[in-house]
């Protein structure tokens, strides 16, 4: 399905991946691709969970690609989703070798994309196709598996109003205070916040919206959608689940 928030709409389109559309027809993706999310493949080895089966997806229409880090670059994702004058903004650390050594993948620099490529970090704010993107810190309070410096969240403002995708992040510091109008939510019992402690952010934060993202795609990723929507619901907060499409 597609959760509409005013004229603007926004997709899980499985793992971390999100699409965005604004009324004025921009299109951002961010962290599109990995595990077979948009080839098809995802549903042979992982389907009947609450989770996104997206087919062979391939639209080419997106304006702005949004990368956090290692474990979300998919070279070919980015391919899929980008339009021909798309800009991908990646954080600094993000690369083939990177990848290849955490997770064996073989993947090409971001720089060896056909796309215009910029390099972002901790605290920079960048306007791309009329949207500003800021880099805010993502890491697990152990450091494991994301210490502080191996990727980001995203801010950005998109016919001005403020997504927040945190990235594969706890709950830290740096999210106090932040302005978000919809609050793209990773809670995933692993890796990241799980759903309480996105709950809580939910909570702290006060967005007009909560979409959760990044669970159930593989069994490491499990969580309760339907539990978060109830516990953030209850705290005042409005909540959409963006549940599983025909492919």
């Amino acid at each position: 399905m597609t959760v509409a928030f005013g004229s603007q709409t926004i997709d899980w389109l499985g793992y971390a991946g999100t699409r965005v559309e604004t009324e004025s027809g921009t299109v951002v993706y961010a962290d599109p691709g990995r595990y077979g999310t948009l080839t098809g493949e995802w549903a042979d080895e992982y389907g009947g969970t609450a989770h996104p089966q997206c087919g062979d997806y391939d639209p080419g229409d997106g304006d702005l690609v949004l990368v956090t880090h290692d474990h979300h670059y998919d070279d070919d994702g980015v391919r899929r989703v980008a339009g021909p004058d798309a800009t991908v903004v990646c954080y600094e650390s993000v690369s083939a070798s990177g990848v290849r050594e955490n997770s064996g993948r073989e993947v090409v620099d971001p720089e060896a994309l056909d796309h215009d490529v910029r390099r972002v970090t901790y605290g920079d704010a960048v306007e791309v196709a009329g949207v500003r993107v800021e880099v805010v810190p993502a890491y697990n309070h152990d450091g494991d598996p994301h210490p502080l410096g191996l990727g980001c969240g995203y801010r950005f403002f998109a016919d001005d109003r403020a997504y927040f995708w945190p990235g594969d992040s706890d709950v830290v510091d740096e999210h106090d205070g932040l302005d978000v109008d919809v609050l793209l939510a990773p809670i995933s019992r692993s890796f990241t916040m799980d759903r309480h402690g996105a709950a809580e952010l939910a909570a702290a934060l006060r967005p007009d919206l909560v979409v959760p993202v990044h669970y159930n795609t593989f069994p490491a990723l499990g969580s309760d959608d339907e539990a978060f929507a109830a516990d953030v619901a209850a705290r005042g907060v409005p909540v959409a689940l963006d549940r599983p499409r025909e492919t």
